[in-house]
């Protein structure tokens, strides 16, 4: 299996997972698949065809843009796909050969309803978006999480897809916390690509980790240490880091914690009862 694959898989879960809350709105939704170099024709038949399958739930106007050089093929395999799915009326679809994202945003009519967006680092971030979905090279998550940051997207995560010699950082930004726990557990909930693996960027060592449901703890666990050099922080403090400044979910941490302290790395206050959100962690002396 390659990383294109789990790209394409991942994207048709993100659609999965942001349709249903987004296309009941009187103002209209729009997605946004945008790159200066060209479009991943496969991701953009399969992004199609999983809108189409929403077409019961359309309440307004749902506009599709895919945007960028060379795209003449493209529009004539979309158009076979919406014939196919006979994607509704309210739904639109435009291939645009290229231009100012802002602009073809405007001129589709993309106001202040929901947008989801699809873009590499060719695309400047200069646009307003709920929710961006983006590839860059590996090694670039920094770069590419302050630009999301400069948008205005402050809940962020990042993660690299490795695959032999091949390696590609996925990034994810919104204003909703909800859409990145839903990310989260999408990424996780992908199938074992036979060779695809994940790496935190943020793991200073660098560890590879195979996509599964229960992922390996281990760097979650260096990681939550390290951040508690700086001090105590409470469960909440620690669900919120992990989900926002790791490649792991909140729920991941909330075990990360558990066993650290039946392993005496940390301490707790209060000592005793449930390990509920306001529990504030320490790091042990020894830990």
């Amino acid at each position: 299996m390659s990383i294109p694959r789990v790209t394409r898989e991942l994207l048709v879960r993100c659609v999965d997972t942001w349709a249903p809350g987004n296309l009941h709105t009187a103002h209209g939704a729009t997605f946004l698949y945008a790159s200066g170099r060209g479009l991943d024709h496969e991701s953009a038949e399969g992004v199609v065809r999983a809108f189409a399958e929403f077409g019961d739930r359309l309440r307004g106007r749902l506009t599709l843009l895919f945007v960028a050089p060379g795209v003449e093929a493209l529009r004539g395999r979309l158009e076979l796909v919406q014939r196919e799915t006979s994607t509704p009326a309210g739904m639109s679809v435009h291939v645009v050969p290229g231009g100012d994202i802002r602009a073809v945003l405007k001129a589709a009519g993309a106001g202040s309803g929901p947008l989801l967006a699809v873009v590499d680092e060719t695309v400047e971030k200069n646009f307003t978006a709920a929710t961006v979905l983006l590839t860059a090279p590996a090694g670039t998550w920094s770069t590419q999480r302050s630009q999301l940051r400069g948008a205005g997207l402050e809940l962020t995560a990042g993660v690299e897809l490795v695959d032999g010699e091949s390696e590609l950082l996925v990034g994810f930004g919104t204003r909703s916390a909800k859409s990145l726990e839903a990310f989260k557990s999408e990424l996780w909930a992908l199938d074992e690509y036979a060779g695809v693996r994940y790496r935190d960027p943020h793991d200073p060592e660098g560890h590879l980790m195979d996509i599964s449901l229960e992922p390996n703890p281990g760097a979650l666990r260096r990681e939550i240490l390290q951040v508690l050099r700086d001090g105590a922080m409470t469960v909440t403090e620690l669900k919120h880091f992990a989900l926002t400044e790791t490649v792991y979910r909140g729920i991941d941490a909330q075990k990360v914690i558990t066993a650290l302290l039946h392993a005496g790395a940390v301490n707790r206050s209060p000592e005793g009862g449930r390990l509920g959100g306001d529990v504030v962690i320490s790091r042990a002396t020894s830990g």
